[in-house]
């Protein structure tokens, strides 16, 4: 079987993690942690960066410190994994669902029209339905680059703060324009990272937070440690939690940053492969990436061609599965699952069209190009 996304282990990861343990310090103390999270602020150029329990971590951190409390509105797209829209509601906020273009990220046209349309402004403030609009959460699907030019004009326009979830995107950056050298997870008012173990680098569980300004990093360092204002003496100031990354995670983590560079060329460098090898495929196209961006391209997805292919998504990944290639669908649309059936779904379109149609292929970093071109032609054979 030919795995959809796995870790790889080629570096100075077991160096790292034994020396943490014969440090003993394996919680959420100890040297690794500063070294991440200096390391992976360099990477970014961010001015600060907080190590965390998860991505979900870090969008709910970035919540928290964007001012975002009960009865406030956040848009959010539907497509994506719901882990991006939960903390809205862990802060008894509503999320406002919206619509994707054709990278998968959220409408930029659609979200300027929703603010222009649906909501009014008093005193200053974004309101729909009386209640204040305080944020956008925008995701970067598969290492791809949502419209940030927009989105970043309509937020200022509008006073919402930004957070962008870039979970999927780690490394990729904006070749051209505005905002030309910025990573994803640097251009918004925070960016969230997670480090899951299917994601272009790994500490097991884990993520990270980082904002515009040190004082914001700080202080969502501070919240994901328990607020602990005197940690001697038990003072806390605030409500925290405990979302503070582990010693062992971030030793693993500091192993794996240093590969991320050659990750992000076996990515663009298979991803060539299968685009080379799937080219002359009518029933699928392989999905490309944001013209005037370099991404990390961690997620390879294929689109189905419904009347050419004739199988529906499952068809396809239950075919594949039978000849050996693991693969997976896009997400369910969020707005549709029980949690959320009471929430608002602003003219989704797109995002009905690619969930019904995306199927997502082996994209490790350690697939061989033999292996590429067995997937390659397995697609050919159960959707030709």
């Amino acid at each position: 079987m030919i795995p959809l996304s796995v870790p790889n282990f080629e570096g100075n990861e077991k160096k790292y993690v034994d020396e943490a343990i014969d440090a003993t310090w394996v919680s959420t103390g100890g040297a690794f942690i500063t070294r991440l999270e200096e390391n992976l602020a360099d990477f970014l150029y961010a001015e600060g960066v907080a190590a965390c329990q998860s991505g979900t971590a870090a969008i709910h951190l970035s919540l928290i410190d964007a001012g975002v409390g009960f009865g406030d509105v956040v848009i959010v797209p539907t497509l994506t994994f719901i882990a991006a829209v939960n903390p809205v509601r862990y802060l008894g906020a509503e999320p406002v669902f919206m619509d994707c273009d054709d990278s998968l990220c959220m409408d930029s046209v659609k979200l300027k029209e929703f603010c222009e349309k649906e909501c009014v402004v008093a005193d200053g403030v974004l309101r729909f339905h009386g209640k204040p609009v305080k944020a956008v959460v925008v995701v970067h699907v598969f290492g791809n680059l949502a419209d940030m030019e927009s989105i970043m004009e309509i937020a200022e326009q509008y006073r919402l703060k930004v957070v962008e979830d870039a979970t999927e995107a780690l490394g990729t950056f904006y070749a051209e324009g505005k905002y030309a050298g910025k990573y994803a997870g640097t251009i918004g008012d925070y960016g969230a990272f997670s480090f899951n173990g299917n994601k272009i680098i790994t500490t097991g569980g884990g993520g990270a937070v980082t904002a515009h300004h040190k004082e914001t990093v700080d202080h969502m360092r501070y919240l994901s440690t328990q607020a602990k204002d005197d940690a001697q003496y038990y003072v806390h100031n605030e409500v925290g939690y405990n979302y503070r990354m582990t010693n062992l995670q971030a030793a693993l983590g500091v192993a794996q940053l240093e590969e991320l560079p050659e990750f992000i060329r076996r990515k663009q460098q298979n991803y060539a492969l299968y685009r080379e090898l799937l080219q002359d495929c009518g029933a699928v196209e392989l999905l490309g990436f944001r013209k005037g961006t370099a991404s990390n391209k961690w997620f390879y997805s294929v689109v189905l061609d419904a009347q050419k292919c004739g199988k529906t998504v499952r068809e396809v990944i239950e075919a594949l599965q039978q000849e050996g290639v693991q693969s997976r669908a896009i997400w369910g649309l969020i707005h549709r699952q029980k949690p959320y059936a009471d929430a608002v779904a602003y003219r989704i379109e797109r995002a009905e069209y690619y969930s019904e149609r995306v199927v997502n292929i082996p994209c490790s970093t350690n697939l061989t190009a033999e292996e590429i071109r067995y997937v390659a032609e397995k697609i050919k054979l159960v959707t030709g």
